[in-house]
This record gives C-alpha cells, sequence and structure tokens, in this order.
C-alpha cells in the first residue's frame, strides 16, 4: 500500500526546469504582444514623420528567455540603450541592430540610407545622434502603457558591446520584443528587454480582465490622445488669398510702385484660406502685437446664416 501511495504522490509532479524558468503566464506574453503590437504602429508613424521617408515596423515575436541568452544572441557591435522606465520600476534595455542605426543616421545626416559595407564602431557623434533618437523611440512607450502604469522612460547609459552591460543575473528571466524594421531597402531590428524583477510590480495588471475592464470611453480617449500627439508633429503649408483680379500683359508691365490693384474682393469679406493647396477656411486679417495674424471665421462652403 506505501509503494502504491508513492506512486501516485510522483504522479502528480511535473518537470521543471531552473535554468530556464517560466516566470511570465501566456496570459501576460499576450497582454504585452498586444500593447506593442500598437507600439510597432506608432514607432512606425513617428519615424516616418521624423524621416520623411517611409517606414514599416512589425512586431515580429514575443518570447521569455533568460538574460544570459539574449545578450549572447546580439551582434558585436550593436547599440545597447539602458533606459529607466519610471522610479517605482527600474530598468530595461534597448537593443538597436546596427542594420537599423546605420541606415537611420546616414539619412539624418543627409544621405540615402546605406548600409556600410564593413562593420564598425559608432563614433562619438553617431552616438550622440542615436542617443536622441532613442530618447523619442522609448518615450512613445508612454502610450500605449498609460493604461496601465505611468511610464517616463530616461536614458541611462549606451553601449556597443552588449556582454560589458551585466545590468542584470544572467539567470534573470526576461520578456524579449523583437520587432522587425523597413528603412527604404534595408531590414533591421529592435529588440525591447524588459526584466521579469522590473515588471513584477505590475505583473497582476499584465492580464485580459485588467486590460478589458477599462470603459469605451477611456480607450476612445486614449488613442485620441496618441492620434493628436502624432498630428502635432506634422508640418503643413497654409497660405491666404487677399482677392484676384484679371489685367492685361500690357497693364501688368506698365506696374509702378505705389499703383494700386483693385480686387475681386469687398472690404470686409471673408478671405480664402489654404491647407497644403485645398481651400478649407475662411477668415479676417488683423493683427496681434506687432504681427499680422488672422482669424478663422468658419469652414469653406458653409452657409453664412448658420454663422449669423
Amino acid at each position: 500500500m506505501e509503494e502504491e501511495d508513492k506512486s501516485a504522490d510522483t504522479s502528480d509532479y511535473r518537470r521543471y526546469d531552473f535554468l530556464r524558468p517560466s516566470k511570465f503566464s501566456k496570459e501576460q506574453m499576450r497582454t504585452l504582444q498586444v500593447l506593442h503590437d500598437n507600439y510597432a504602429r506608432i514607432l512606425g508613424n513617428f519615424l516616418s514623420a521624423y524621416l520623411r521617408i517611409p517606414v514599416q515596423i512589425q512586431l515580429a515575436s514575443v518570447s521569455q528567455v533568460t538574460y544570459e541568452e539574449f545578450v549572447f544572441s546580439l551582434p558585436i557591435p550593436t547599440l545597447v540603450t539602458v533606459f529607466n522606465m519610471s522610479p517605482e520600476m527600474g530598468n530595461a534595455m534597448l537593443e538597436t541592430s546596427p542594420s537599423f542605426v546605420f541606415p537611420l543616421i546616414d539619412i539624418v545626416f543627409g544621405g540615402e540610407g546605406r548600409i556600410p559595407r564593413h562593420t564598425r564602431e559608432l563614433t562619438d557623434i553617431e552616438i550622440t545622434v542615436m542617443r536622441q533618437i532613442n530618447g523619442k523611440l522609448l518615450s512613445n512607450l508612454r502610450y500605449v502603457w498609460e493604461d496601465i502604469v505611468s511610464l517616463t522612460p530616461r536614458v541611462e547609459n549606451m553601449d556597443t558591446n552588449p556582454q560589458f552591460n551585466q545590468m542584470f543575473a544572467s539567470t534573470e528571466t526576461v520578456a524579449l520584443l523583437t520587432f522587425s524594421v523597413q528603412i527604404k531597402d534595408s531590414q533591421g531590428l529592435i529588440n525591447l528587454c524588459f526584466p521579469y524583477i522590473t515588471l513584477e510590480k505590475i505583473m497582476p495588471k499584465l492580464t485580459a480582465q485588467f486590460w478589458f475592464k477599462q470603459p469605451y470611453q477611456e480607450t476612445s480617449q486614449f488613442h485620441e490622445r496618441i492620434l493628436l500627439k502624432q498630428l502635432e508633429k506634422v508640418d503643413v503649408n497654409l497660405s491666404v488669398v487677399l482677392g484676384r483680379t484679371t489685367i492685361t500683359l500690357a497693364e501688368f508691365l506698365q506696374f509702378q510702385e505705389g499703383d494700386i490693384i483693385q480686387l475681386s474682393r469687398q472690404e470686409g469679406d471673408d478671405l480664402d484660406i489654404y491647407i497644403e493647396g485645398e481651400l478649407l477656411l475662411k477668415g479676417q486679417p488683423g493683427g496681434q502685437g506687432q504681427n499680422l495674424a488672422l482669424q478663422i471665421t468658419r469652414w469653406a462652403g458653409e452657409e453664412e446664416e448658420k454663422y449669423a
């Protein structure tokens, strides 16, 4: 009877690899995937506006590995950025591969986005430029994590040899998110590494229950804030037409300083306001301080009686 009891007890055991412990549940990994699918879209929009060329970014994989496995899988040299997520959480890591960094730097410096034939170390100037760009990439993390935790990403350290960066124990479990980036003809990679010890305090929030219990209105406002934040960075051409008239070539050749040109518009009429060459608004001329100004009165095409 005792032997039967022992065999019954051991049947409840399951194998566990202490070298590769699974600390993130499948649900938590799915939540990270949903968050960073959105991050990939935001990052693609940001880089497209920043570089003024189409940039495509996709979340390629989400996995949990040990910190040692992650570090030794990286090429040398590569650009590793250690950043602080928030004072309450701690540090994480952003790795940008040379096939992403060099085309980006080449475009920023006025080039066509080419990769050097031979991989080389980054210069001090290039690292300084990438420090600013990576700071902008990390700042976009705030929008996708906003409903879970308030982030204030801050770059703390940058290095080109990941094996010199022993920020965590080699056996520490990390959530690894890999993004594929297409810049013109160059295909690069971005890796985000979140150690378990950094996310431990917010692990209960990385669940479907917490994620989907947020009211629809809050979610809509969240996406609206993201959209407005991206639109703020877009430059548009605005022009105002004071009036129009038709003259002959002979009259044009006889123009002199001080001549008065009679326009088709009456005094007090709204002026036409063009955005990127399209008539969208109407307005009245004026001044603000020592500057000329324009007050928008209505949308173009709307009936006057609506604004009586």
